[in-house]
């Protein structure tokens, strides 16, 4: 099994943004020590419980600190950028980081309304994500159609050994129509939605067209863990992201909570194992986890998970990353 690693570089309660950076780097590098082999930056706006608005940033932060480990996003929120301007960022990233980078574009605002429409830049009206992606990728790979306007227009500079690979992300069958009409690599957020995954990919591999970047079909599945060394410390240790997930919902962005908060205000559920509709989240010692990573990707018919992991300490956080990579290295 493949094992990458998604980071929204979580804010602890207690901390400030700059930790919460410092603890991606350091993150990062300690995943390519313990042999994960991706490293996505994902994006998020006007919140105080995450410090990533800008990947592109972190990606070349990142990228600059490892050696092996690819580094890309996941992802970029396009309908709130120009394509070409994306394709420009890539492009760079790739010529700093050759055979490193890879470009993961998702469709929601990675924010609440009123930041997406301080973010957008004025479009016709209608959703227009699939022409986008459609855009950015002719840009990226010189292969734009010679009758769009700007088709003249060339994003540079050109690396000299190829192109980031394109994922779609998402977590409904809207994307994965998308990257199979286009012949792109997809990433579902099982954390998000996990109760239909199984079927948007089986569809996105049905409905693949080959590209000439990507002439299979390509999948893999982001999954949120928490991992400990025991069932009860695994439970402890969660039990602050699923309160912050809980405030979330009730619209307060604030940092992530401590594990004296969470035990205080989730009681006696904080112990017990998730209700149905938190199995978003995988939780448990390193066979547990082994054991059920292993009938998800199953599930899914996949060999790489992208891992989610939020808790409120950093060293708690590195370490189920650990246990993680052991688990699966046995």
């Amino acid at each position: 099994m493949k094992l990458g690693v998604l980071d929204q570089s979580p804010i602890p309660a207690g901390a400030n943004p700059e930790d919460a950076l410092r603890n991606t780097v350091d993150l990062a590098r300690n995943a390519e020590r313990f042999g994960y082999t991706r490293y996505w930056l994902a994006e998020h706006h006007n919140t105080r419980g995450l410090a990533g608005p800008a990947p592109e940033v972190m990606i070349a932060t990142v990228a600059a600190a490892t050696e092996r480990i690819r580094v890309g996003s996941g992802g970029v929120m396009l309908p709130h950028y120009s394509p070409l301007k994306v394709a420009e960022t890539f492009h760079v990233l790739e010529a700093l980081h050759p055979g490193r980078i890879d470009l993961g574009v998702g469709r929601a605002p990675g924010g609440d309304p009123m930041s997406a429409a301080a973010l957008r830049i004025p479009t016709a009206q209608g959703d227009q994500f699939a022409h986008q992606v459609q855009d950015m990728i002719g840009w990226l790979e010189d292969r734009m159609n010679g009758e769009h306007p700007f088709a003249r227009v060339r994003a540079t500079p050109e690396p000299t050994g190829g192109t980031p690979p394109v994922w779609l992300l998402g977590s409904s069958d809207y994307s994965a129509a998308v990257a199979a009409a286009l012949g792109t690599a997809f990433s579902f957020a099982h954390f998000i939605n996990p109760a239909m995954g199984d079927a948007v990919v089986r569809q996105y591999r049905a409905s693949f067209r080959p590209s000439p970047t990507l002439p299979q079909p390509l999948a893999n599945v982001g999954v949120g863990v928490v991992c400990a060394d025991t069932s009860e410390e695994a439970l402890r240790l969660a039990s602050s992201v699923r309160l912050w997930r809980r405030r979330l919902m009730r619209g307060d962005p604030g940092p992530v909570p401590t594990i004296e908060e969470a035990e205080y205000e989730l009681g006696p559920t904080a112990q017990q194992p998730p209700r149905d509709n938190e199995r978003r989240l995988v939780i448990g010692n390193p066979d547990e986890v082994r054991v059920e990573l292993t009938e998800l990707a199953e599930a899914y018919g996949v060999d790489e998970l992208i891992v989610l992991t939020i808790v409120h300490e950093h060293a708690a956080r590195v370490r189920s990353y650990e246990l993680l990579a052991e688990a699966f290295a046995e």
